[in-house]
């Protein structure tokens, strides 16, 4: 999309504005299906963007859907996906939550042992499940989406492998798959491979296992000279793991895959306003009309996003601290190099298409962007910008 295109869009349906480039969601998608085997299957993480119009979009590319909460598995079947395509991975939810996706009957992954327990001693083998296994991998580009090392929540500890055992054993379970991931915008191929031959290892512990889930954690470019997973040398690999096996074991799985930010993070532009250029003795602040409120990563994560000036792209460059409206140190960017910004010129965030709109809050009671998809040159509103009346819409007033 170019930066005219994204002005012009600006233009029409005001800033703040997240802009989705669905074109960008299928490259990335083919070029997952492309580097795979026909045997490996892509579970989309709805947890990167959840709307309802991207969903129904990734269905019809073929994806399935990965699901970590019961209200994004009742998404995914509003949005088309068939059951036996939605995989349901919570985390820290009581057996209820697992029940009631068990009423739509999609597939299920447990990853502590006391919901196993509870699962296995009401169900028995009436309900095929996956099991989570933390691996005690550290791996990811920030500690705070590592899910794979000895100190995370996620998943039952590799070292309690007995303890499935029995469980399994006793309450007569029937483990149809086993799910591992490690994190986040892994780099490295050898950490995929490392966690397959620990899950062919584990594969002997149970007989009537059919699929072999690795999540995801394929990486996206977010700056020049990035890494990016190379996810074709990366398939390559992972095929000949699995011929191997076969030879040597006689078994053969399904392999899946979670991809979500892989997918949508490069199709998403965040376009705001700059509402004032405040210097200080030491610095001069864009100030723009959003803030951590609408896009937390950078302070959550300490992300690198692209930063573009839209109005004035020939301008001098100038060194910038970007800031938001927010009542605390909203700073997208300390000191980055941009073309000259000046009040009310547009102002895009690139890379936002991944937990952007998503992790999206009302702080301060501001209100949420709307958001855009473009498809087949057309840019769609799918959803409203907030208004006022919103914020009290489920309020109840009491005094």
């Amino acid at each position: 999309m170019t930066n005219q295109e994204l002005l012009s869009i600006a233009k029409e349906f005001s800033t703040p504005l997240y802009v989705y480039d669905v074109e960008q969601i299928k490259i990335q998608y083919e070029k997952l299906r492309d580097s795979f085997s026909a045997k490996t299957k892509f579970f989309y993480a709805a947890k990167a963007l959840s709307n309802i119009n991207i969903l129904k979009y990734v269905e019809r590319l073929g994806a399935n859907l990965d699901c970590v909460s019961i209200n994004e598995v009742k998404l995914g079947v509003k949005a088309g996906f068939s059951s036996e395509r939605i995989l349901f991975t919570p985390n820290c939810v009581d057996l209820k939550e697992i029940e009631e996706a068990m009423a739509l009957k999609v597939h299920i992954n447990i990853d502590n042992i006391s919901i196993l327990e509870q699962f296995g001693n009401k169900y028995g083998d009436t309900y095929p499940i996956f099991v989570r296994i933390n691996p005690h991998i550290f791996a990811g580009g920030n500690y705070k989406i590592s899910t794979g090392h000895i100190d995370s929540k996620f998943g039952i500890s590799i070292h309690q492998i007995r303890h499935i055992e029995r469980i399994v054993e006793t309450t007569k379970i029937l483990v149809e798959g086993l799910h591992m991931h490690t994190g986040s915008e892994i780099k490295d191929p050898e950490v995929f491979l490392q966690q397959l031959e620990i899950m062919f290892e584990l594969s002997e512990h149970f007989p009537n296992l059919k699929y072999l889930d690795m999540g995801s954690g394929f990486k996206v470019p977010y700056q020049q000279g990035d890494v990016e997973t190379d996810v074709q040398a990366l398939g390559k690999r992972v095929e000949q793991a699995m011929v191997d096996f076969l030879e040597t074991r006689g078994k053969s799985f399904e392999l899946w895959f979670e991809p979500g930010k892989y997918l949508v993070s490069q199709s998403g532009h965040f376009v705001v306003s700059a509402s004032v250029i405040k210097q200080t003795t030491a610095t001069t602040f864009v100030g723009v009309n959003s803030g951590f409120n609408h896009l937390i990563r950078p302070m959550l994560y300490d992300s690198y996003h692209e930063i573009k000036n839209l109005s004035n792209p020939k301008g001098p460059e100038r060194i910038y601290t970007v800031v938001g409206n927010i009542c605390e140190t909203d700073t997208f960017a300390w000191d980055r190099k941009l073309n000259e910004v000046r009040e009310s010129d547009i102002v895009v965030f690139r890379n936002a298409g991944a937990y952007g709109f998503e992790m999206s809050s009302n702080f301060n009671s501001r209100l949420k962007p709307a958001e855009v998809m473009v498809l087949e040159g057309k840019p769609l509103l799918i959803r409203k910008r907030e208004v006022f009346e919103d914020l009290l819409a489920n309020q109840i007033e009491v005094l």
